[in-house]
């Protein structure tokens, strides 16, 4: 196959505020993308997606490595390529058909030729009819119909689909979703590759021929899987399960690595000579007590050994919201998943079904345990006179990891987690923290 764009050893970071050091958020990446080919990129919250999409569009430069487009360097926009977003990015005062014709206007190609290519790309995307209308007339199906219309006119090597269908309803893009599909396995779509960014792993499976599945913080390749079926793709397939099945283990075990083959079919862990890293620079999954508790019991309810997809299609939720509150429960203790499975440990069922004293003295336990930022927060109270310490302490430790509004995030979550255990309380007109009483009897 004609390789389109290669991406060769793409390392990407950013510097933190007052010279404090980078945030790393790509580190060694390769990834390909062929002529006639549908690639995702699967990915959780803080893996670089979003990133990794802007340099190969050239958008935002690599801090290092490579990316080729058609064999030349991308040095700065890459012609190849048009984007669809999430956010539709449409212009309110100019109507849908004078949206669709801004990339061509702004290579220059001439007014009747904009015009008739324009309205062919709103045919195609079924949006005839609303040419003259305007963003505000639309609803948010229509707005990224005339996203993907604005896209696909200028017939690009390669089309960009930044996670596209999140912002709609469930039901509008899954109908979209279809569409887009449609026209690539009728041979009609005006576009020799398509590249999308998705969290969904039934989207991927569905609408892709390869996976790139994406590692976080900071965000890695830990191996591509092939979508080795007939299009169009069957939900109902047999195969088609057992791919979106482990997709799901794989995404619900972040430390096991994808065997990186065009067929892969198994994990292995990753080793543990990982690179290492302060506790700080762990960071906390921004989850509410009371949803890591609701889980808990969910799963003590239902059983052992719950299927993590059929734990997040009870619960209603994106894959990404769903494997964030399982990544609390699974470290504060509460929790297990083993391949694709998850169930409570011991010390969860007692958290999930005994009193709510109890509870809260469980969570304390294991909070002190597993979570370092609460551990140094209550630690370092302690050890005051006053018991008091104002909260940019904390933040400017934590702001050696992160910038800085997920530093303030991180910060949020322990002082949600460490408020519920009794370790600590927190003013925050005076923004300042102060020991608890329950800590008294658990830090010495």
């Amino acid at each position: 196959m004609k390789e389109l764009l290669v991406v060769n050893d793409v390392f990407k970071a950013f510097p933190l505020p007052e010279g404090k050091g980078e945030f790393t958020v790509l580190d060694g990446i390769d990834v390909r993308v062929d002529e006639g080919e549908v690639v995702a990129l699967l990915g959780r919250s803080g893996s670089g997606k979003s990133t990794l999409l802007r340099i190969m569009a050239g958008l935002i430069p690599p801090s290092s490595g490579s990316v080729s487009s058609s064999g030349r360097p991308v040095d700065g926009p890459n012609p190849d390529v048009t984007m669809v977003f999430q956010s539709f990015a449409l212009l309110p005062w100019l109507t849908v058909i004078e949206n669709v014709e801004l990339g061509l206007e702004a290579r220059g190609v001439g007014r009747l030729e904009r015009t008739k290519r324009a309205l062919k790309a709103i045919d195609l995307v079924g949006l005839d009819g609303f040419e003259s209308a305007y963003p505000k007339e639309l609803s948010g199906g229509m707005k990224q119909r005339v996203g993907f219309a604005r896209a696909l006119v200028v017939e690009p090597k390669v089309l960009f689909m930044d996670e596209p269908f999140s912002a709609l309803d469930v039901l509008t893009a899954e109908n979209l979703r279809g569409e887009i599909d449609d026209l690539w396995n009728a041979g009609t779509f005006p576009a020799k590759s398509i590249l999308i960014v998705t969290h969904n792993i039934e989207e991927a499976v569905f609408l892709a021929d390869r996976v790139v599945v994406l590692g976080s913080n900071p965000g890695h390749v830990r191996g591509d899987v092939n979508v080795d079926l007939a299009r169009p793709h069957n939900r109902n397939d047999a195969r088609f399960k057992a791919l979106t099945e482990y997709l799901y283990g794989v995404m619900t075990n972040p430390a096991l690595k994808v065997e990186s083959t065009k067929t892969a079919t198994t994990v292995h862990a990753e080793s543990s000579a990982a690179v290492a890293r302060s506790p700080l620079a762990r960071p906390l999954p921004h989850v509410r007590v009371g949803t890591i508790s609701g889980l808990v019991e969910l799963i003590v309810d239902m059983g052992t050994n719950q299927e993590v997809p059929r734990l997040a299609e009870r619960l209603a939720l994106p894959v990404d919201d769903f494997l964030t509150i399982l990544d609390a429960a699974v470290l504060l203790g509460f929790a297990a998943v083993r391949e694709n499975c998850v169930d409570v440990t011991p010390i969860g069922r007692d958290f999930a079904t005994t009193t709510i004293l109890r509870s809260k003295d469980l969570f304390r336990q294991q909070v002190l345990a597993n979570v370092p930022i609460v551990a140094t927060i209550t630690k370092t109270l302690a050890e005051k006179e006053n018991k008091s310490m104002r909260a940019d302490f904390f933040l400017d430790l934590l702001d050696e990891y992160y910038p800085a509004a997920e530093a303030q995030l991180q910060f949020t979550t322990a002082v949600e987690w460490g408020r519920y255990a009794e370790l600590f309380e927190y003013d925050a007109a005076e923004a300042r923290l102060t020991l608890g009483e329950a800590a008294g009897t658990v830090v010495g």
